[in-house]
């Protein structure tokens, strides 16, 4: 266990999934049976039930399908990033992901959106001009 909440144990599984979030690359899995892709990585397909899977590159475009923005968590390290935005984004490759929204920019439903990383873990923010810099939160 790493001691912090809010950072991934890779397993042999995951490991590749981890790795090149670590490099700044968001990877899926996709079906070789039906050719749908998912996401949390599975050794399996959820819609098919195929164990015939491979990780792919994600595009790391996606649209904000919903929003939270928290200002109380009192577990460690998240105290100190409050108000933060919990999010689900549905990638341009079709799966849906939780994840958080950092940086500045206009939330809506359907706001285009872009990965990028924070101590390897995948993060994302506005596309665009009024998503770039600003006086927004950085993904640091």
């Amino acid at each position: 266990m790493t001691g912090r909440l809010d950072l991934p144990e890779p397993d042999a599984f995951t490991r590749a999934y981890w790795d090149a979030a670590a490099e700044g690359r968001l990877l899926i899995r996709r079906c070789r049976s039906c050719g749908r892709a998912h996401h949390y990585p599975r050794e399996f397909c959820p819609h098919c039930w195929s164990e015939d899977v491979a990780w792919e590159p994600a595009s790391g475009r996606a649209t904000l399908y919903t929003w939270s923005v928290v200002h109380r968590n009192d577990l460690p390290p998240f105290t100190d990033r409050t108000p933060y935005v919990a999010a689900v984004v549905d990638l341009v490759e079709g799966p849906r992901m939780m994840t958080e929204v950092v940086g500045s920019g206009e939330l809506s439903a359907g706001a285009e959106l872009e990965v990028t990383f924070r101590e390897g873990i995948p993060v994302f923010r506005v596309s665009g001009p009024s998503g770039a810099g600003g006086p927004g939160r950085s993904p640091a």
